[in-house]
């Protein structure tokens, strides 16, 4: 049986998005006017600034964002994701297969 080794992954930038991946990260990042793409489960983001788009796969993540400028899309259950300014399209991807996510405009 094999042990697993726990690493804290980094956020990393790709075409100038910004992609967390893991479980049970914690983490602010500066969305930088990016997209925000966060896969894996239960991490805790917190992005400042405006985000072009968040992305969120997996489950029971939580992204809290400062702005964000044209889309939230949420895929997978139990997600949960809060932005303050902005009004983005909202795709609940996981409520569409009747899985439940909260994704709420909350104030600043």
């Amino acid at each position: 049986m094999a042990a697993l080794a726990s690493v804290n992954p980094l956020a990393q930038a790709e075409n100038g998005d910004t992609h967390i991946t893991g479980i049970g990260v914690e983490q602010t990042i500066d969305c930088n006017e990016s997209t925000l793409i966060v896969l894996g489960n239960n991490n805790r983001i917190n992005a400042l600034g405006t985000c072009w788009a968040v992305t969120v796969q997996g489950s029971s993540n939580v992204v809290v964002a400062d702005n964000v400028v044209n889309d939230i899309t949420v895929y997978g259950w139990d997600q949960t994701v809060f932005y303050k300014n902005g009004a983005p399209i909202v795709w609940d991807r996981g409520r569409e297969l009747g899985m439940t996510n909260r994704i709420d405009r909350v104030p600043a």
